[in-house]
């Protein structure tokens, strides 16, 4: 899906990180929606800049590993008519630090949770399982 303009692009990543109980992706919480790092596409980025710069604001880790290439997928619309794209990167970086929005005060987020991809699958809603099930096939997990 083009993003046509009058569009809302959001964009993010699905990090994935190896651990001794297998791989791991990283799940934000707002109020109480679980999703991956994402946000909207600034005029003169490209989507994959703007995610990888939104994983940078909402998390603090900038190591990421496009291992599997630039694929991705989208889900949408939702939230006023916004399409999300999320791509699969990999990271060796297992902290988290959620970055504070001048405009709130506070960090966008309540919560993050580094879990397993069956544990994503189960507390995301069914817009994101789809996100949580394209990228455990290309992992292999």
């Amino acid at each position: 899906m083009a993003n046509e303009p009058g569009d809302r692009l959001s964009c993010g990543v699905v990090l994935a990180r190896q651990s001794a109980a297998g791989w791991r992706t990283l799940l934000l919480r707002a109020w109480r929606n679980w999703d991956f790092p994402k946000g909207i596409c600034e005029t003169g980025e490209t989507p994959l800049e703007a995610a990888q710069r939104e994983v940078g604001e909402e998390t603090s880790i900038s190591e990421l590993a496009f291992d599997w290439g630039e694929s991705f997928i989208e889900t949408g619309p939702y939230n006023r008519g916004k399409t999300a794209r999320y791509y699969l990167a990999r990271t060796t970086q297992e902290s988290v630090e959620m970055g504070i929005v001048p405009e709130l005060g506070r960090a966008e987020h309540h919560e993050f949770r580094w879990v397993s991809f069956d544990e994503a699958f189960d507390l995301t809603s069914p817009r994101v399982r789809t996100v949580v099930t394209w990228a455990r096939q290309i992992i292999g997990t």
